[in-house]
């Protein structure tokens, strides 16, 4: 991967439509070159965030109590909670880079800081015909520790990831998480008996070399 180094943004629980709206803004900015590019490191209460193509029956029972809110952003259903780690990433793409090269990028990011934390993790191809495997899987146990959805608009990134830290895994059950019914959603706490936040925010960001 070639060096990207990113301007880093910090907060702790952000409400969903409000960071929703401030993404925009700086989304708006990168554009008119108004800032460098950017991550942006946060996490949300308890709400889903869905697709455009996420059907109906993939929603959670309303009486679950957690909002259901549309986006913009590329896949389907996600969850965010607290003890989630969010990335936003505000990125201007080359010429010659679309947005699913840049995808291809985020998951390897990821999956060194995953690494530096102590879990062996890899990204995955999607097999002709099957659902996007969009994201970041633990490499002993098979399952989906980072769900990745993001866009382009005029050449610039927006969304991005969510990393389980340390949050409730239960509310992943009461969806179908990312267009797979079968998909087995864990976090670093479950695979690694634990970890701190401030541990994962600094080797995340040091993977997208952000400061």
């Amino acid at each position: 991967m070639r060096a990207r180094p990113l301007t880093l943004i910090q907060d702790e629980l952000v409400d969903y439509d409000k960071a929703m709206e401030r993404m925009t803004d700086l989304v708006g900015q990168r554009q008119r070159d108004e800032r460098a590019d950017t991550l942006w490191l946060l996490s949300h209460p308890s709400v889903y965030t869905i697709g455009r193509r996420t059907p109906t029956a993939h929603l959670p029972d309303p009486s679950r109590g957690i909002p259901v809110m549309e986006t913009g952003r590329g896949g389907q259903l996600t969850y965010h909670g607290p003890g989630q780690l969010v990335g936003y990433l505000i990125v201007k793409l080359d010429e010659d880079e679309g947005i699913v090269d840049y995808v291809r990028e985020v998951e390897l990011r990821l999956v060194e800081a995953l690494g530096k934390l102590g879990l062996p993790a890899e990204r995955r191809d999607t097999p002709p015909g099957s659902e996007l495997l969009t994201g970041v899987w633990t490499a002993e146990t098979g399952r989906k520790i980072v769900s990745i959805g993001m866009r382009q608009s005029r050449g610039v990134t927006s969304h991005g990831f969510a990393l389980n830290v340390d949050g409730d895994l239960t509310p992943w059950d009461w969806a179908v998480a990312c267009g797979m019914p079968d998909v087995d959603m864990t976090s670093l706490k479950r695979e690694l008996g634990g970890t701190s936040m401030d541990d994962v925010r600094a080797t995340v960001a040091g993977a997208f070399e952000a400061s």
